[in-house]
């Protein structure tokens, strides 16, 4: 088993990711942007691939909208949440499987591939391009694939700012300022447009990327945030008209890169 593999799970053995996007505002924000996008571009009765599912979440939320969904998840722990809570649902189906290896899988055979988690564990350039071919080889042309990653800048700030931050410059920054990625990492956070480059020569129309939490997770560390629910409702119509928006994308912790399979 490789050193990623050993890493990640680890974490995830003793992490309950299950309740995740319910535990903050910020986390509750993160689920709802990405649903709403992945309903813009699910067509009715379209085949859809999660790869790095997780516990399932939007895998489940999505067979229990009536689309055919396939799951593929690396860590056993979260597979086996995956399957125990998705039991019942004729139209989901679950794999172990990584994201560098997606051969049971024929070309072109999703219309919507979610790629919601595996980018945030992958350090070797090689191993990077890896997971996005194969995301976009299971792609049907047309079709339309999500990269969710991490903002480093994010990272620095929602982390370090107020705990260690000689060390959070040198985890995640060179001496010149350039972004950092190695295994001992866990998470591994990326530039907005060193990800986006990452698919300048492969087959995909990039479409559009855009903030998933904004700035929620950095408020939220202060001593007294509080969002009502008539406030977080306020923010969240707030935040999804100008998510897209290139100036705010930096202070989000998650980010969707969205594109068209050509």
């Amino acid at each position: 088993m490789s050193k990623r593999i050993d890493i990640i799970s680890e974490f995830y053995g003793s992490f309950d990711e299950d309740s995740r996007v319910d535990r903050t505002r910020a986390a509750q924000l993160e689920y709802r942007t990405t649903m709403e996008y992945i309903r813009r571009h699910a067509a009715p009765g379209c085949r859809i691939l999660e790869v790095g599912a997780g516990t399932g979440r939007y895998s489940i939320a999505l067979a229990r909208a009536g689309y055919e969904v396939t799951a593929v998840e690396l860590v056993p722990h979260n597979l086996d949440i995956l399957r125990q809570n998705g039991a019942g649902l004729p139209n989901l189906r679950a794999f172990q499987g990584d994201a560098l290896d997606l051969s049971r899988f024929s070309d072109g055979e999703f219309d919507l591939t979610l790629v919601l988690g595996p980018m945030y564990h992958l350090y070797d350039p090689t191993e990077v391009r890896t997971a996005l071919s194969e995301a976009l080889r299971v792609t049907k042309p047309g079709g339309t694939a999500f990269f969710a990653f991490l903002s480093v800048h994010a990272i620095l700030s929602n982390n370090y700012l107020q705990g260690d931050l000689q060390f959070g410059l040198q985890e995640n920054f060179t001496a010149d300022h350039r972004t950092r990625h190695f295994p001992e990492q866990l998470f591994t956070g990326y530039d907005i447009a060193e990800f986006e480059d990452l698919f300048a020569s492969l087959p995909a129309e990039h479409l559009t990327t855009t903030a998933a939490d904004g700035i929620l997770e950095l408020a939220s560390r202060g001593r007294d945030f509080a969002l009502s629910d008539a406030d977080f409702e306020a923010y969240a119509r707030y935040h999804l008209a100008t998510c897209e928006k290139r100036e705010l994308l930096g202070w989000s912790s998650h980010l969707l890169y969205i594109c068209r399979k050509c």
